[in-house]
């Protein structure tokens, strides 16, 4: 179940890629593919873990200006849906075990598209300080900057 967004307490951001949908679902379950868009260029990511089903790890770092790698994403999947969705949460860590820190979940939708895939993030927040903190870090700037970096890669190669 995907509940409509509660503009006090999430961020969403949309757009349409120019490819196929099983084309972008690969970007996001492939680890190699997924380092070279998850984080902002010039930053560059490690992902040290993706088990890829519900109760699976999500664990990526980010290294910034050729710095050591360091924490960016300890998460365990939700809800990994073929080809249409995958919902983390830094609630919890592999094997639904409580995180220490918890601060969004995200449901990231695929859907199909005339131009190609309809492409939509929804992250939601246990609180309106969470939601504006991450707002104003520059979620639409970050989550954007990745999308549109997803798009370049996945455009390119269909």
């Amino acid at each position: 179940m995907t509940r409509s967004p509660d503009p006090k307490l999430d961020l969403t951001m949309a757009r349409i890629i120019k490819a196929p949908r099983a084309t972008v679902w690969r970007a996001w379950t492939d680890r190699a593919r997924l380092e070279q868009w998850w984080v902002p260029a010039p930053a560059i990511c490690k992902v040290i873990d993706m088990d890829l089903k519900p109760g699976g790890s999500f664990v990526t770092r980010i290294s910034e200006g050729g710095g050591d790698f360091v924490p960016h994403i300890n998460a365990c999947f939700l809800a990994v849906d073929e080809l249409s969705r995958i919902v983390f949460t830094d609630a919890l860590v592999a094997g639904w075990r409580p995180a220490e820190n918890a601060f969004m979940t995200a449901i990231i939708t695929l859907s199909d598209h005339p131009a190609g895939t309809q492409y939509a993030a929804h992250v939601m927040h246990r609180s309106k300080a969470d939601r504006d903190m991450h707002e104003e870090m520059g979620f639409h700037d970050g989550w954007g900057t990745v999308a549109e970096q997803l798009a370049r890669l996945v455009e390119q190669t269909h």
